[in-house]
């Protein structure tokens, strides 16, 4: 009897250890990445792309007590905060700033949020609301100011990924836009159904002529750059400076003269050029030269 059970004890260990190879066998056979084999586990679902948030709404709001002074100083270079930003616009490359900055601290104390309708710049109060313009497809978002930069050598503006996916421009990672302060205090939402918060009646009075309008030499539908260079009361500093540079084989060289302030300014420029990257080559090549006063503009 005891021979009996005790035989009977072996075979049972012998089974129950015969069974743990073959299912660690399985387990071990399923789990090998093999071309041949097909996993039975679903892919994961991807998440639902976010739906993009509505334009902000410009309100009365005090400035901040953060990133306010009247004048700081980044990479060596200084920039002076304007007072007030009452009649403020300007053109150039706008870029935009998402996930390596997303919940980091911005200049005014708040935390970014790549999602809501933001925007950094160098010089406008924060916060500041400002419509801007893509001028090269004419769509246009009201974002809030509330972060400094762009530092980048020839920006204008850093708007939030939500920004730049309603103006079109995160693709390719920069715009030609125009920017256009707003006044809370006069500002009001158009009454037209299907209008959003940026196609006010305040900015409406500016559109007579479209932005993104084509001018002659230039393509249809698309704005022009030009580096500029240097601007000259005299003509003759114009064309002092336009004769060097037309030794440096960067590309066309032109005066163009206007009346500022009821005086005549020369401005020379390079252009006009075909894509942000040639003005950024063509920017480079003379910050290399040592020249430190030219700027990009958008015509």
């Amino acid at each position: 009897m005891l021979k009996t059970d005790a035989f009977r004890a072996v075979t049972c260990f012998i089974i129950f250890w015969v069974f743990v190879l073959l299912v660690t066998g399985q387990v071990a056979c399923t789990t090998k990445k093999h071309p041949g084999v097909i996993t039975a586990i679903p892919p994961v679902a991807k998440a639902p792309p976010r739906e993009l948030p509505p334009d902000a709404i410009p309100r009365v709001e005090p400035r901040s007590p953060y990133g306010n002074p009247s004048s700081y100083t980044v990479f060596g270079k200084r920039y002076y905060t304007l007072p007030n930003s009452q009649g403020f616009t300007e053109r150039g490359i706008a870029s935009w700033y998402g996930k390596k900055f997303h919940g980091r601290r911005t200049s005014s104390g708040e935390t970014y949020d790549m999602y809501a309708m933001t925007a950094a710049h160098t010089r406008l109060p924060l916060p500041t609301y400002v419509q801007v313009t893509n001028l090269e497809n004419g769509k246009q978002v009201v974002v809030r100011v509330n972060d400094r930069g762009p530092f980048h050598q020839n920006r204008v503006i850093d708007l939030s990924y939500s920004a730049a996916s309603k103006l079109d421009i995160v693709e390719q990672g920069t715009g030609l836009v125009e920017i256009r302060a707003l006044d809370p205090l006069h500002y009001r939402l158009s009454e037209k159904p299907g209008d959003t918060p940026s196609q006010n009646a305040d900015a409406r009075e500016h559109q007579d002529a479209p932005a993104w309008a084509s001018s002659p030499g230039q393509q249809p539908g698309r704005p022009i750059i030009f580096v500029q260079v240097g601007a000259f009361s005299e003509r003759a500093g114009a064309d002092q400076l336009s004769n060097q540079l037309r030794l440096l084989d960067l590309g066309a060289i032109s005066i163009s003269s206007i009346i500022k302030d009821a005086e005549e300014l020369h401005r020379v420029r390079i252009g006009p050029l075909p894509t942000v990257q040639s003005a950024d080559d063509t920017f480079a090549k003379l910050s290399d030269m040592g020249m430190r006063e030219h700027r990009v503009v958008i015509e």
